[in-house]
């Protein structure tokens, strides 16, 4: 018997994701592309709810290879270094516990990787996910809009994230993988930066995906918060002062919102869009708060 090694690793990471990571994992089992050339790579972040037990159960019934790790909370750069180490395929595609793929996704993905040998990230674009929430509709607008981009090859660095984007695995081996001394999250805006260094372009796919937002303004906040304690480890393994948070997070962008929340109207026909100068400064005091809030820790090993 031939076995077929996978063209492509599904990376899944995930921590206390009970509600929603069924939904993800059947979205992967629905993929139009070859399941023979496919493998799922869990790894649990060391979840306190019924999330590894989930996986498990959805495990027996998938008909592609599936490898499940789990170990006590290491952080996002540990986690997904796991993924890297133990995957046979080509790319890496990275699934939150929270996200719903199209049954396209996969193939599109490879799709563009295949045509496009000199990008390391491809990142598919978000596709609205209906809810009656107002921060999960903003989120979701604002994602919408951020990654509407008409050009896929993205001449200047823009972060991406890992959530629905495919990875070309020897970019990663060849910056060494993520690091897993980031506080918080930012350890995929930090291998971009190292990817970026290397030659590896950045692009935006065809692909679609969609993602489950925080349904309140509390949850919304504690996710920016948690990016900004994490953003301050970034900038210093990026050797960048804390002053290019002014480019980051320029204060008059909110006033070029003003005319994308016009833009996300002709979009969607929804007035709740011209909320979203105060989601973007609820947001960034959230990150901020976050980043500053990180100096009053012990500093971290490699800082």
């Amino acid at each position: 018997m031939i076995l077929i090694r996978p063209k492509v690793t599904i990376g899944v990471c995930v921590r206390n994701c009970q509600d929603t990571i069924s939904m993800a994992i059947e979205s992967v089992m629905a993929q139009d592309y070859p399941h023979e050339l496919m493998e799922v790579i869990f790894v649990d972040d060391g979840s306190e709810d019924k999330t590894l037990s989930i996986i498990k159960e959805y495990a027996s019934k998938m008909d592609m290879r599936v490898k499940i790790f789990h170990h006590k909370w290491r952080g996002l750069g540990y986690s997904r270094n796991v993924v890297v180490q133990n995957a046979s395929g080509e790319y890496i595609i990275w699934v939150d516990g929270d996200m719903i793929l199209p049954k396209d996704h996969v193939r599109k993905q490879v799709k563009f990787m295949d045509k496009n040998p000199k990008v390391g990230i491809g990142k598919a674009r978000y596709g609205i996910y209906e809810t009656k929430s107002l921060s999960a509709f903003l989120e979701n607008v604002t994602a919408v809009i951020e990654f509407s981009v008409k050009i896929n090859l993205l001449s200047n660095y823009k972060p991406l994230g890992t959530g629905g984007s495919i990875y070309r695995i020897n970019a990663i081996k060849e910056v060494n993988g993520f690091n897993t001394d980031i506080r918080g999250v930012g350890e995929d805006m930090d291998l971009e930066f190292r990817m970026t260094n290397a030659g590896w372009m950045l692009a935006v796919t065809p692909a679609l995906f969609y993602e489950i937002r925080r349904q309140r303004w509390k949850d919304l906040w504690d996710e920016y918060f948690w990016h900004g304690l994490g953003g301050r480890y970034v900038l210093d393994y990026m050797k960048k002062s804390p002053t290019i948070l002014l480019k980051i997070f320029p204060f008059f962008a909110i006033f070029a919102l003003v005319k994308s929340s016009i833009l996300a109207y002709k979009m969607v026909y929804k007035k709740r869009v011209f909320f979203l100068p105060f989601h973007w400064l609820f947001k960034r005091i959230a990150w901020l708060t976050g980043f500053a809030f990180s100096y009053f820790e012990k500093p971290r090993r490699g800082v």
